[in-house]
Formats: structure tokens, C-alpha cells, sequence
């Protein structure tokens, strides 16, 4: 089944919002460590409700950490950016894939960049930068489990 990876996120309540969302659709989310906050804050619980006990939650304590189960596991990594061409409903999603998502204020490095399998992009108008995390992932996963027909339920 596809899993959410989030990539030392900055910002509490979007990992929360991941969090509840990963709870109500039966997936699991991947934190790479260090986070830019105490995984106890009160942003996070408002923002996950009284969903983040159902929540899968792994953290891995640093990207090589993270990198090597994901080899072990031979899953496949997909990089959502703002740095691709690929939208993401034109991209062919698999069971086994690793939907990863940088940091509220950075992205990711230039490595884990280069180190993935795929790089996919919400496509949005040419004067905007980004979106919210929480709402790319979850536009993201949307599809990813439409196409894997991996809908709970």
C-alpha cells in the first residue's frame, strides 16, 4: 500500500492533519527525523484530534536510517516537488510506493532530491510557488489510491 514520507517536517499541525488523514485512510506515515518540533506539541494533537492513536506512525531517526529499510523493503521513493515537469495524475502509481514530501521551508536536499525514484508535481498556476504540505500530500495519495484501488473500505 502506498505510505506517506515526510521529510523533517517544520511545521506541527501539518504533520497532524498527515497524521489524521493517514488514520481515517489506514496508511502509515514515515517521519525522517530530526523534526522542527517535539512530536508531543500541542499543534500537532489539535491538529490530528483524537485521531493520532489510530494513526501508523515510523519514525526514522535520520534519512540514511530511513534510506536503508527502504532498500531493504524495495520500495519504490516519489518525490513530490515543485522541481519536476511530471504532474502527478499523469504518473503511474504502484502499491509499493513511498510518497515523500520535503519540508515546509526547504524541500529536501539536493541528495534525497536526486535519490528518488520518481519526481511528481501538483500542477498549479505559473505565478504561485507552492502548496500546503498537508493538502499536496493529501491531493497526492487521493490518486495514489485511486489508481492502486487501495480506498479502505
Amino acid at each position: 500500500m502506498p505510505h506517506l514520507v515526510l521529510y523533517q517536517p517544520d511545521i506541527p499541525q501539518n504533520t497532524g492533519t498527515l497524521l489524521r488523514l493517514s488514520a481515517c485512510l489506514g496508511r502509515t506515515v514515515h517521519l525522517i527525523e530530526p523534526a522542527g518540533f517535539p512530536l508531543s506539541d500541542k499543534g500537532l494533537k489539535r491538529a490530528g484530534m483524537d485521531y493520532l492513536d489510530q494513526a501508523a506512525l515510523v519514525r526514522h531517526m535520520s534519512h540514511a536510517h530511513f534510506e536503508a529499510w527502504r532498500l531493504s523493503e524495495g520500495r519504490r521513493l516519489v518525490l513530490l516537488t515543485t522541481r519536476s515537469d511530471l504532474p502527478y495524475t499523469d504518473f503511474t502509481f504502484r502499491t509499493d510506493d513511498l510518497l515523500m514530501l520535503g519540508r515546509e521551508s526547504s524541500g529536501v536536499p539536493e541528495a534525497v532530491h536526486d535519490g528518488a525514484d520518481a519526481r511528481i508535481t501538483v500542477p498549479m498556476r505559473p505565478e504561485t510557488r507552492s502548496l500546503n504540505v498537508a493538502i499536496a500530500g493529501a491531493m497526492v495519495l487521493g490518486e495514489a489510491l485511486r489508481q492502486t484501488s487501495a480506498f479502505p473500505g
